[in-house]
């Protein structure tokens, strides 16, 4: 069954490393790109205002060019990017888990395509999980209120 590998932890590892070596490879070309992403790993520095969290759909695009291009970074976990959001162009830094990349657009065409983004595991809050973990046991029905 695809969710045996998909939901593979291993499996998880090799598709953060092809996307991190298809965005270097990109990087090295001096060619900007786009990505699609899950938002739900995503650390935004300032957080959002919640007006604008709020419009962004769980798969959302980023396209990183001209100013957003030069400030992009990678490193082996995740890739950052400045960007601007809203009307107001409300200014963030964006953390990007490598796994949590969808797709990979260039010239709008898809270059690379991760089915790894859309397994909820490995894309939930961790504090949002913990605290699943917590509600669910019965011996802490309780406390929930």
């Amino acid at each position: 069954m695809i969710n045996n590998i998909i939901e593979d932890v291993n499996y998880k590892n090799l598709v953060k490393k092809q996307v991190f070596e298809t965005i270097e490879f990109l990087l090295e070309k001096d060619q900007e790109f786009s990505i699609t992403a899950n938002i739900e790993p995503i650390e935004f520095s300032p957080e959002l205002p919640s007006a604008i969290k709020e419009q962004l759909q769980k798969f959302s695009l980023f396209i990183l060019s001209n100013y957003t291009y030069t400030t992009i970074e990678i490193t082996e976990n995740y890739i950052s990017f400045e960007a601007g959001f809203g009307s107001e162009n409300f200014g963030a830094v964006v953390k990007v888990p490598l796994h949590s990349v969808f797709q990979i657009v260039v010239d709008e065409s898809i270059l690379y395509i991760n089915s790894v983004a859309t397994v909820d595991k490995f894309n939930k809050d961790p504090k949002e999980k913990s605290m699943n973990i917590f509600k669910n046991n019965p011996n802490n029905k309780k406390f929930d209120k």
